[in-house]
């Protein structure tokens, strides 16, 4: 930035905790306006401006939004000032933001308080109808995806990975790229690239995923929190925490060696009941030196350590895990919606379910009924397709990232889907948790 010779320099994001980051850009002329979302640290930058809803002493009511809404505020409220000035010859239509908005609130898995519902509302209600950024909807085209029905799980699970792939294997450009171009052939060929990238990315995880398991089985004994292979891919340890966190079922920090060279950078995951970040700053206040930087939320968090700290890193983390994690945040609990009557069981109720706003903090229902198991396979190599019998009545499922064989008959909690198979749709169940 110092090369431009900016008047002012904008974050996003980030720059709550760069505190000698700001000092330096001062001490080079340059004002810095910080936009960020992640909790602070004991001492603020010494910035122009910092826009954070979550400082001590800000009065926004939505605690919860993204560093994407948080930038859109400030863009309103910037349009507002602007307008009170008379400066504006031309009023930009910030509306047309909103489908960006939109992605960004759900791919960065914030709460889903009533703030952030509205705006992926209106994000997903532009895409819906056909005004949206055409680098979106040819990320959905290259799934597969028909953006005329976008959903929020289209939002997380379809765009979101395709364009996090670029900055984890690749350069990031690419992704921003897609987003930012109004021209359609090019939106194409970069989607097309990131879809091609974001299947690299998955071989890697399946890779890594395959290595964390086989040294959990090393250490059956051991109830183990921190993982590190030395030749473990730096952009894909996030994905690969939030793989063993739900496969263990207890905090994740998997690390990878930085380029830097002599540092690993790490990615957590935590279950609820343990705000991850809080459980790194106590880290860091018992042995201080032993983390050189760290940040994040209460469900996921990042930090760098010296390779040469891992094992007393270790020893340090699991010994506040133990103290800080409460008992009933250990019991493996399902929490569901309970059983869906078979009048229920169609494909218009999963319709209806499948249009709606969910995500972090505001789940899709999860249903649970007990079955009989008449077939299952395993298809595309990751996955267990099953055909399930309820009271006389068939139903197509899917398991997926599981490939374990079930008993033939099993208490299943699911969730209702729309399977589109050579233009037809039907109903699907989507098992998520059998015993």
């Amino acid at each position: 930035a110092a090369q431009s010779r900016p008047d002012v320099l904008i974050t996003v994001d980030n720059g709550i905790a760069s505190v000698e980051g700001v000092a330096h850009a001062r001490r080079l002329g340059i004002a810095t306006l910080i936009t960020d979302h992640h909790l602070p640290g004991a001492e603020l930058p010494d910035a122009a401006c910092i826009v954070n809803p979550n400082q001590a002493d800000c009065a926004f009511p939505s605690k919860a939004l993204a560093g994407v809404g948080v930038m859109f505020y400030v863009m309103l409220a910037l349009r507002a000032e602007l307008r009170r000035r008379g400066a504006l010859e031309e009023q930009p239509n910030l509306g047309s933001l909103t489908d960006l908005v939109a992605l960004g609130t759900i791919a960065d898995v914030v709460p889903l308080d009533a703030n952030n519902r509205n705006l992926v509302a209106q994000g997903l209600k532009r895409l819906r109808a056909g005004y949206g950024k055409p680098g979106i909807v040819q990320l959905l085209r290259a799934a597969g995806r028909a953006p005329g029905e976008a959903s929020s799980f289209d939002l997380g699970f379809v765009a979101g990975p395709r364009l996090n792939a670029a900055g984890r294997l690749a350069d990031m450009s690419l992704g921003i790229e897609c987003l930012v171009t109004d021209d359609e052939a090019r939106a194409a060929n970069c989607a097309q690239e990131l879809d091609r990238l974001n299947r690299e990315r998955r071989k890697i995880e399946a890779a890594m995923l395959e290595q964390a398991l086989d040294e959990v089985k090393k250490l059956a004994e051991e109830d183990r929190s921190t993982f590190f292979v030395p030749g473990w891919h730096e952009g894909v340890v996030g994905i690969l925490a939030s793989r063993l966190k739900d496969r263990l079922h207890r905090p994740v920090v998997c690390f990878a060696r930085s380029a830097a060279g002599g540092l690993l950078k790490g990615s957590g995951r935590s279950l609820p009941g343990l705000h991850l970040r809080d459980c790194l700053d106590l880290v860091a206040k018992r042995a201080p030196g032993l983390i050189q930087r760290f940040g994040g939320h209460a469900q996921a968090a990042g930090l760098t350590i010296a390779e040469a700290d891992y094992e007393r890193f270790c020893a340090v983390f699991e010994r506040t895990l133990e103290q800080l994690l409460p008992a009933e945040a250990r019991l493996h609990t399902v929490e569901t919606d309970g059983a869906l009557e078979a009048a229920h069981c169609t494909l218009e109720v999963a319709r209806l379910i499948e249009a709606q706003i969910w995500g972090q903090g505001f789940p899709q229902p999860l249903f649970c009924d007990t079955f009989a198991v008449e077939s299952q396979r395993v298809v595309g190599e990751r996955h267990l397709k099953l055909q399930l019998i309820k009271d006389g009545r068939r139903f197509e499922a899917m398991r997926f990232g599981a490939l374990d064989p079930v008993a033939d008959r099993v208490r299943a909690a699911y969730r209702l889907s729309v399977n589109e198979f050579n233009g037809l749709k039907n109903v699907q169940l989507n098992v998520e948790h059998i015993e």
